[in-house]
Order: C-alpha cells, then sequence, then structure tokens
C-alpha cells in the first residue's frame, strides 16, 4: 500500500540513498531505533526497505480536516504508521503493548528513542522504552540514521525540498544477555544510552543529554521571553517617542508670541 500512496512519488523526490541495508533481516522481527529530525522521516525511512516498517505516530495525524488532513492521514496509513495517543502515562503503555504485538507478529518496528523531533539538529536522550521493547520482544535492535532530512524539511516547513537524503542502517544489537531484567531501570538505561551512542556514530550528530522534549520547552520559553522584551522596548520607544512629541509641542508653545 504504501507504494501505491506515494511510494514511487516520494523516492523521485527526495533520491534517498542508503548504506548497511543487509543489517536488516529479510524476515522476522525487528526494532528499527532512529534519530528524529522532520516529519518526512517516517515517509522515507520504510521506502528504503522491500519489508513494511510500521511506526507509532501521534493520533493527530489521522484527524486532521480537508484535503490536507486526508491526504496526511492517507500517507501515514500507507507507510504503516499506527496512530496513539501520546499524552503520556497510560498512554505511554499503550504504545509500548502495541510495538510488542507489531514484533510478535515477526513485523518491522521502527522507533525514535528520543521521543520527538529534534528541535535544532543536535541527538538527545534517548527514552528507555526502546530497551524494554528489546528485552521483552528478543528483537535485535537496528540502529538507524536519517541524513538530512532537517535539510529538506525545516521545523515548521510544510513542503519539504526536493533533494538527495540519506538512510543508513547500523549492525544490529543483540542485548538477549538482559533477558528477564524489563524492570531494572539501571540496565534499561545503559542499553538506551547504548543505542544512542550507535545512533550518535552513524549520524556524527552532536549529543545533547538531556530530553529533546525538555529542550523544547526550553527554547519556547526563551522565545516567548524575547519576544516580551522586543514588546516591552518597543512600548517603551513608543512611549519615549510620544513624550518627546509632547515636550516639542509645549516648547513650541512656550516660544511662540501671545496674542
Amino acid at each position: 500500500m504504501r507504494h501505491v500512496l506515494g511510494g514511487p512519488l516520494i523516492k523521485l523526490w527526495f533520491r534517498p540513498w542508503t548504506q548497511g541495508i543487509d543489517n536488516v533481516p529479510a524476515d522476522g522481527p525487528a526494532i528499527l531505533a532512529s534519530n528524529h529530525l522532520a516529519v518526512i522521516d517516517s515517509f522515507v525511512l520504510p521506502i528504503t526497505l522491500d519489508r513494511q516498517v510500521k511506526f507509532l505516530g501521534k493520533s493527530d495525524y489521522f484527524t486532521g480536516r480537508g484535503l490536507k488532513g486526508r491526504i496526511v492521514a492517507g500517507f501515514m496509513r500507507g507507510v504503516g504508521t499506527i496512530p496513539v495517543d501520546r499524552s503520556g502515562g497510560r498512554a505511554s503503555e499503550a504504545a509500548l503493548r502495541t510495538g510488542m504485538a507489531v514484533l510478535e507478529a515477526g513485523e518491522l518496528f521502527g522507533i525514535y528513542p528520543e521521543g520527538t523531533r529534534s528541535p535544532d539538529g543536535r541527538l538527545y536522550r534517548g527514552k528507555t522504552g526502546v530497551a524494554r521493547l528489546a528485552i521483552e520482544s528478543g528483537a535485535p535492535v537496528i540502529p538507524v540514521a536519517m541524513i538530512d532530512t532537517n535539510k529538506a524539511q525545516q521545523v515548521g516547513q510544510v513542503i519539504p525540498k526536493s533533494m538527495p537524503i540519506g538512510v543508513v542502517f547500523g549492525k544490529p544489537i543483540d542485548f538477549s544477555r538482559y533477558k528477564g531484567m524489563e524492570n531494572d531501570r539501571f540496565v534499561l538505561r545503559s542499553m538506551t544510552d547504548e543505542i544512542m551512542d550507535e545512533i550518535r556514530r552513524l549520524t556524527d550528530q552532536e549529543y545533547v543529554d538531556v530530553y529533546a522534549a525538555t529542550a523544547k520547552a526550553r527554547i519556547a520559553q526563551e522565545k516567548k521571553a524575547a519576544a516580551g522584551e522586543v514588546q516591552a522596548a518597543t512600548e517603551t520607544q513608543s512611549a519615549e517617542g510620544q513624550a518627546a512629541q509632547g515636550a516639542a509641542a509645549e516648547g513650541q508653545a512656550d516660544r511662540s508670541p501671545n496674542p
């Protein structure tokens, strides 16, 4: 279905190149753990493989209105995206259960350990859900590097630029040595850090040891504060200008001859 719904068009637009594609097994379950630079990551990665990759995507992608909403929803379904509520808590657990079902069915499951797109092109700390999936499913983890998708589609850009972008598949990581330790938070953190280090090695991105969501919130606060400072400065200049005009008018009145 993904080819019918735009695979050839996406290939023509982005001309994706790949490395290490033989690291993806021809059959059986595997976890594709990728960096996340742009919305188009979920479109481009799947079309480079003969097997379908199933991702989890925020439910908003499937509920848009109008022609644009239908097109986005169609593309998401076509590339195997499964809608989920990403509000946290029980929703996060449900998302992991969905991933387990995909792996238990012997399919490829794509996941972005950072949890959200990078706000600035750097690689951020991974969440441990990918480690839990690896232990519970026994599936190998294949680190994936999306290359230059953030150049093709910058933050806020709706229509991406046509340009070559790359997908690099690293060697599978076998975590079977941690079987039965899915509730050990230290093991989960160690596994996740190992995965992120492999992704960093493939992408050569600068690594930041904080969560991307935290960085996004901080950037938003800084922008809001900067906007407030600009507005305050503008209001101050306006007030000073009005005061200057008033003073000038008074001075002119003082210099005018009395009738």
